[in-house]
């Protein structure tokens, strides 16, 4: 069957047709579609697959490292930055294994489109010391997805899936099978060790992991991902990963380069090894993200071939590449046809809450000499620009209570975090226990719009739970405060902003009005 999809939806749908049982994820650009394409197909015709939201990534990864443990399939996605809140789970669970198939898939964000950085998560799977596939279009992604299941299962390992925002975000024709594989049945681990990783099991399970590095090489040389084609003038070679193949071939290639396309990690060395005899003097790396494979061909081939790519400016060193790209590089004939368009500056929704909570929060601030704002991640970010130019950091997820609670421990006053509701319940709850285990000077304004607003709409773990969750951390009935944030409620606001300012402890301020775009949905319903 032939179906047009998202890059993000091939993965779903391959994973759905691969026998998954579950999906954890928690929503982030450009990962959310994965999860979103199996909760519709579950809607339509029910197949038994777990897909709720999970409160965020680490309880995600660790939830399907557990449906794993029982045998069944499980997938995990989450935006690049999602790794990191990830980690421990992630590079523990290839010491660990799996029981059944494992997949977790990282978007990558080059050009931080809606993002804090540019991080590259091949660099997880090398540090896990696990397989990684990069697909460079949607037919790929769906194939690698099931094959990935396939390996995971057959290697005993965890597989990482690294998708860029244009590969997840863009569409392509993609043929899927007719006969979807059967869910996996409950089996519990033969080994019932193999999961403690005590000091005593966990070197037994490393040194397992470490002799699996050759048959892992050699499968990305065999397995059909990675290919080499010798050029007609093999002194030039262009070594392009993932979707930079994809870029590669719209721009066009000129005077008979050899190409070497990765799709498959860690890095045929036996490809590399032959495109080196055949008299490559030059290599090109083309790579989204970090120069990762430019690297590691430093240390692979011999000191007289040229390597250059990001590292020595041929590409450019930040941002996503493009056709342009490899025109600037001088290794493609190919005219430029990219126009420059003017940018259109991200803005909060007209009738959003998180506008009247800035508006009251501004003009207290105000009445203080130096009131320091420290922000977090999500739509009310947006309130570091015009017109509101409110906040004074966002870092990452979860970083504006522990922030605020560091500035009020050096003597800073007022000190104010801001934090949506389900930022606060992914990584804000353990910062609001540090503030009241030592009654921090710091107000917390949590602006809940019931929802995870920045990704669209899905469920939020904190949904009318917020002021039990806070009076349990430790802090005063009394001064867990509930607003409306509308304009006719604007002194009110502004009292309690000052009220629980000068209060010189722990308190939150909860700023409640549903999300405006949620809302617009349930009244088109």
């Amino acid at each position: 069957m032939k179906q047009i999809l998202l890059g993000d939806e091939a993965i779903a749908q391959a994973a759905i047709d691969a026998g998954l049982s579950g999906v954890y994820a928690y929503p982030g650009t450009p990962s959310t579609e994965i999860t979103e394409y199996i909760q519709l197909q579950e809607s339509k015709s029910p197949r038994g697959i777990f897909c709720r939201w999970a409160t965020n990534e680490k309880t995600a990864m660790e939830a399907a490292l557990g449906m794993t443990y029982a045998g069944k399939r499980a997938l995990v996605c989450m935006k690049h930055v999602g790794m990191n809140v990830c980690a421990d789970a992630f590079v523990n669970s290839a010491i660990t294994g799996v029981n059944g198939g494992l997949v977790v898939v990282a978007a990558d964000d080059p050009s931080m489109h809606s993002s804090q950085n540019e991080q590259d998560s091949r660099f997880y799977a090398k540090f896990a010391l696990i397989p990684c596939f990069e697909p460079s279009n949607q037919q790929e992604a769906y194939d690698m997805t099931r094959q990935a299941f396939e390996l995971s299962e057959k290697l005993r390992v965890p597989i990482l899936m690294r998708v860029t925002t244009r590969m997840a975000h863009s569409r392509a024709m993609v043929e899927t099978t007719d006969e979807p594989r059967p869910q996996n049945s409950h089996s519990l681990p033969a080994n019932t060790q193999h999961f403690i990783l005590l000091p005593a099991f966990a070197k037994r399970n490393y040194a397992d992991l470490l002799a699996q590095q050759p048959e892992f090489i050699r499968l990305s040389e065999e397995c059909g991902n990675n290919t080499y084609t010798r050029g007609t003038n093999p002194k030039r070679a262009i070594v392009a990963c993932g979707i930079a193949y994809n870029y590669m071939q719209e721009a066009g290639v000129a005077n008979g380069a050899s190409i070497l396309k990765i799709t498959h990690y860690p890095l045929p060395i036996a490809m590399i090894n032959k495109m080196v005899e055949d008299g490559t003097e030059e290599i090109l790396v083309a790579e989204e993200g970090q120069p990762v494979v430019e690297e590691l061909l430093r240390g692979l081939v011999p000191s007289h071939v040229r390597i250059i790519g990001r590292l020595t400016g041929a590409l450019p060193r930040m941002g996503e590449l493009s056709p342009d790209s490899f025109v600037k590089s001088q290794i493609i004939n190919h005219k430029s046809q990219v126009t420059n368009l003017p940018g259109r500056p991200p803005s909060m929704c007209q009738g959003c809450g998180h506008r009247d909570m800035y508006t009251a929060l501004n003009e207290v601030a105000r009445e203080y000499d130096e009131a320091r704002i420290f922000g977090d991640i999500g739509c009310y970010t947006l309130g570091a620009l015009s017109p509101f130019h409110a906040i004074h950091s966002c870092v990452e997820m979860g970083a504006s209570i522990t922030m605020a609670k560091g500035a009020a421990d050096a003597g800073q006053h007022p000190s104010i975090a801001v934090i949506g509701d389900s930022t606060f319940t992914h990584s804000g709850m353990t910062g609001l226990l540090d503030c009241a285990n030592c009654n921090a000077d710091v107000v917390v304004l949590i602006s809940d719009n019931l929802t995870t607003g920045m990704t669209g709409g899905q469920d939020s773990a904190g949904t009318g739970k917020l002021e039990r969750i806070c009076m349990a951390m430790g802090i005063p009935e009394e001064h867990v405060r509930v607003v409306v944030p509308l304009a006719k409620n604007m002194e009110e606001m502004k009292a309690v902003i000052r009220e629980e300012i000068n209060y010189h402890g722990t308190s939150v301020i909860i700023a409640r009005r549903e999300c405006i775009q949620t809302l617009k949905r349930k009244a088109r319903k």
